[in-house]
């Protein structure tokens, strides 16, 4: 597992950018697997592959680069590595960031899943109140401790090892018709 964990590190040091995306993508993939067996139980002869791979798709272009890029802006915003700065940067996250991503993850899965407009929009009406209320359970307490003791380059990490439970809640609230 060290090793494991040495050559993350020199991957993160040599493409941060690249590693990041593959590991949001990656990691979204693993939630979708574990929605699907775990809370829909599926069973394998069941598993939709193509959902997973749209999952997938949606982490390594969407969830990936716009979190990644999220926050080095919000650094650049809240300046610091104080207890403050952290509280700080956790409230513009979860206040500014948090309900437009989580409303965008869930409008570009639904046009990925083939739902029109409306329906798109009637399912965002459905399902977001709950999903960002269940956000606000998890994530401020994960993010305070990211900001103030995870460095810039690993945040993107860290929250996506903690959201690979988040993504498996995600995914099934995303593809539940």
């Amino acid at each position: 597992m060290a090793g494991l964990w040495r050559s993350y590190q020199a991957l993160m040091t040599r493409y941060p950018w690249t590693v990041q995306i593959v590991t949001a993508g990656s990691l979204v993939g693993v939630g979708d697997v574990i929605s699907q067996q775990l809370i829909e139980r599926r069973g394998l002869a069941h598993h939709n592959v193509q959902r997973t791979a749209k999952m997938m798709s949606i982490g390594f272009f969407f969830v990936g680069p716009v979190i990644g890029g999220w926050y080095k802006v919000l650094d650049r915003l809240v300046v610091g590595g104080t207890k403050s700065a952290a509280m700080k940067k956790m409230l513009v996250d979860q206040l500014c960031f948090a309900p437009g991503f989580l409303a965008a993850f869930l409008c570009i899965s639904g046009a990925l899943n083939g739902l029109t407009v409306e329906e798109n929009v009637n399912k965002l009406k459905r399902d977001y109140t709950d999903a960002l209320i269940s956000n606000y359970y998890l994530w401020p307490t994960v993010q305070i401790a990211n900001f103030y003791f995870i460095p810039l380059h690993h945040r993107l990490a860290v929250v996506q090892v903690v959201a690979v439970g988040w993504n498996s809640y995600l995914t099934w609230k995303a593809n539940k018709m």
